[in-house]
């Protein structure tokens, strides 16, 4: 499934699933079903109110949800999109706002530095014996389409496209092989990162946690449509210009290798998001550094593009 939280209008965000052009609405779906079996209850769907929600369920909650999207991908395909919008069951995608797939994430985001060695080169970097740790507050997320701001505290601001793997079931000291089974799905961060105040306060948090500074979306792939994301083209285009493509082959520490230190005496919970850290090519390394009015297209296969411009203050 390809998750989304999605707004119409001024409405409350909801959580939903791409299906084609549509955005199926899970809650409703979930709810009509549950009309047909007669199983509703005082009006509620028992359906989650968020993708956070979603997947704190755990294996009820994700059941819940592939019915309703095997339910709305069978109407979407037999019935105007027009009618089931009337009946609150799907919308058509261009219609609607697509927000960060977990727009409050319950902790800070979790970041990988130097995890590609072309990288880790071109910032004068040695390869990294052991995976470089740092957080992103959930303060910075943005969705797709939303806006970067070019704080004024910053002159140097850079770009950076990141497979974040996100958890679906709690662990402590999980091991490299069972690693991927507490993965929920993927997505697609960019790092947004202010150069100068990276270098000026040495450690990296305070640079890359400015407001806006962590775009996330563009949908949440769940687990089971990306069985290896270690092979996974990635990309990052500025005004349409590639500056960032590589794969996600060459990271350093593979994404189960990430999960199973970064849980070393230390509970990974559903929801936590991991980025697991950027190619070469960003504007560090060549002095093109991003403008008021840029706009940037972070990629991933499988995943999709995630598009934010770069606005003054």
């Amino acid at each position: 499934m390809h998750l989304v939280t999605f707004r119409r209008g001024r409405g409350e965000p909801k959580p939903g699933a791409v299906w084609h052009e549509a955005v199926l609405d899970l809650g409703g779906l979930t709810k009509e079903l549950a009309a047909q079996r007669g199983t509703v209850r005082r009006g509620r769907s028992g359906f989650p109110k968020s993708l956070l929600e979603l997947i704190q369920g755990g294996e009820a909650a994700l059941i819940l949800a592939h019915e309703a999207w095997e339910y709305g991908k069978r109407l979407v395909d037999q019935q105007a999109i027009e009618e089931l919008a009337k009946r609150k069951l799907a919308y058509p995608l261009k219609r609607v706002r697509l927000l960060a797939p977990i727009p409050h994430p319950a902790r800070n985001v979790f970041c990988l530095g130097r995890n590609y060695a072309d990288h880790a080169a071109e910032r004068g970097a040695a390869v990294p014996e052991h995976p470089v740790y740092f957080t992103k507050p959930g303060t910075a997320v943005i969705g797709p389409g939303d806006d970067v701001v070019h704080h004024a505290v910053t002159s140097e601001l850079d770009y950076e496209v990141e497979l974040t793997a996100v958890i679906g079931t709690a662990g402590r000291d999980i091991s490299r092989a069972d690693a991927l089974k507490h993965v929920f799905g993927y997505t697609i961060i960019n790092d947004v990162t202010a150069r100068d105040l990276q270098k000026r306060h040495t450690q990296w948090f305070k640079g890359k946690s400015l407001d806006t500074f962590c775009p996330m979306g563009p949908v949440l792939v769940t687990a089971d449509e990306i069985p290896d994301p270690q092979a996974l083209s990635i990309a990052m285009r500025v005004n349409g210009q590639v500056r960032q493509s590589s794969n996600t082959s060459k990271m350093i520490f593979p994404v189960d290798q990430c999960i199973e230190v970064l849980s070393l005496s230390m509970t990974l919970l559903p929801g936590d998001l991991i980025a697991t850290g950027t190619p070469d090519g960003v504007g560090a390394a060549t002095g093109n550094f991003l403008k008021a009015g840029d706009r940037m297209e972070a990629e991933v296969e499988k995943i999709g593009v995630l598009a934010n411009k770069v606005v003054r203050p």
